[in-house]
């Protein structure tokens, strides 16, 4: 998910500070969808390029083809991440909201519990052509195990190195890290002169979280017991999070100022030759639409802990990705289908992918030439080879933002001199563990 990705910001627990006017749009009359006519549709997308304005130019052609093609007009509204779990959240509890919308993957198992949205069984796959179209790995976060599929994969990402040539030439590095020790390494040759080896954005739940989780993979740990239960405090997490954090911290190649960073900073800084690496899902459109060049950085694999094969977990993604959903109380059911048809169709997998830096979950569609270029190789090998999703359960939105949450009060802390031990990870952790819901 986005961007990547993929949680929001907000709280969870809506239905305390929200009210469904903050949902907009949707029928008055209690229907979920836009009941202006059959032939209207309203659209959530979420916020996948630099901006806002960047998916609106993006999306209006081909929502633009799709009213010629259909007779069916969609307004569309792009919501940015901060905003979007609360303003989903929020229509699922009032009925009111859009009849198509865009969700972080990782977030469908805990939508799909509302109950709110249509569930994709045979029947609905069939009119868009079938569940078969679809990766393995992309309908592996589309809802709970042994439950029809709460929506449909819409973009694909993993996580990759993103790494500044011209900058690793001038330190005398020769080729990008493959551990985390390497990483370090070089991040402290390229930590000079106001510039920083990598970037981060610590006050961004959404983005800690997905590093979080990669790290406790690779530290084998998970944050859930095999009966679901939350698990935010063994040893493996700990040292995982702790690890991530202390790349400010203890390291110190992430200025502390990235503490507080909010979606899309780190990017602009690698853009702009402030940082000499970045962590992120798909990033090429977004840094050329800040003018840098494809020739200026490349793409390595995120690094592991030692190496491969090397030894431990070598997960180095979560199978990051949008979904398309569809609110079961659309008043618009058959153009909401035609939608979703449409959107998941070659050509337009082909356009939207190509303009978001992102890889089809269309089989058919991710064979096409444009997604066979090198810095593609990279991403899909991950998602096909080395990512994992993250926790297909029904507390997993409030997971993430309470883990999320926790990694950006210990990035504080770092920026602010405080020390991050063992014992104040644990802790941190540990709030996080009472926030989740009791069983």
């Amino acid at each position: 998910m986005r961007r990547v990705r993929a949680a929001a910001v907000g709280a969870v627990t809506v239905s305390l500070v929200l009210t469904a006017a903050a949902c907009g749009g949707g029928s008055s009359s209690g229907g979920g969808g836009s009941n202006d006519s059959p032939k209207t549709l309203t659209y959530w997308a979420s916020n996948q390029g630099a901006t806002v304005e960047v998916d609106k130019k993006v999306l209006r052609p081909e929502l633009d083809r799709f009213e010629k093609q259909t007779g069916i007009k969609v307004k569309l509204e792009v919501v940015p991440w901060s905003d979007l779990l609360n303003r989903i959240l929020t229509a699922t509890t009032s009925g009111q909201g859009p009849d198509v919308l865009n969700i972080g993957n990782t977030w469908s198992a805990s939508l799909q519990a509302t109950g709110a949205l249509l569930p994709w069984d045979a029947k609905n796959f069939a009119r868009i052509g079938g569940k078969d179209r679809f990766v393995d790995s992309a309908l592996g976060s589309t809802g709970a195990q042994g439950q029809d599929p709460a929506a449909v994969p819409l973009y694909s990402m993993s996580y990759a190195l993103y790494y500044n040539k011209k900058m690793f030439a001038a330190a005398g590095i020769s080729k990008p890290p493959a551990t985390w020790a390497e990483l370090v390494a070089d991040g402290k040759k390229l930590s000079k002169d106001g510039k920083w080896g990598l970037g981060a954005e610590g006050s961004n739940p959404s983005e800690n979280i997905h590093h979080a989780f990669v790290f406790a993979k690779q530290h084998g740990a998970d944050f859930f017991t095999a009966d679901g239960k939350p698990d935010f405090t063994g040893d493996g997490v700990v040292s995982a999070v702790k690890q991530y954090v202390d790349l400010m911290a203890k390291d110190r190649i992430i200025a502390p100022g990235n503490a507080e960073y909010a979606q899309n900073q780190s990017v602009s800084d690698f853009a702009k030759g402030k940082n000499a690496m970045l962590l992120w899902q798909g990033a090429s459109a977004n840094l050329a639409s800040q003018g840098m060049s494809q020739d200026a950085y490349g793409i390595a694999p995120v690094p592991v802990q030692s190496g491969t094969p090397g030894t431990g977990t070598n997960v180095n993604s979560m199978v990051a990705g949008i979904n398309l959903a569809v609110f079961k109380n659309t008043d618009n059911l058959d153009g909401a289908t035609k939608f979703v048809k449409f959107m998941t169709s070659d050509a337009e997998q082909k356009i939207l992918n190509t303009a978001y830096s992102s890889i089809p979950p269309v089989r058919t569609a991710q064979s096409q030439a444009a997604f066979n270029t090198p810095a593609n190789a990279v991403l899909k090998e991950t998602l096909a080879a080395s990512a994992a999703a993250l926790p297909q359960v029904a507390d997993e939105s409030q997971f993430e933002t309470a883990i999320g949450t926790a990694v950006k009060n210990l990035f504080a802390d770092a920026a602010a001199g405080r020390p991050v031990t063992t014992a104040s990870v644990k802790a941190e952790l540990e709030k996080a563990q009472q926030q989740m819901p009791k069983k």
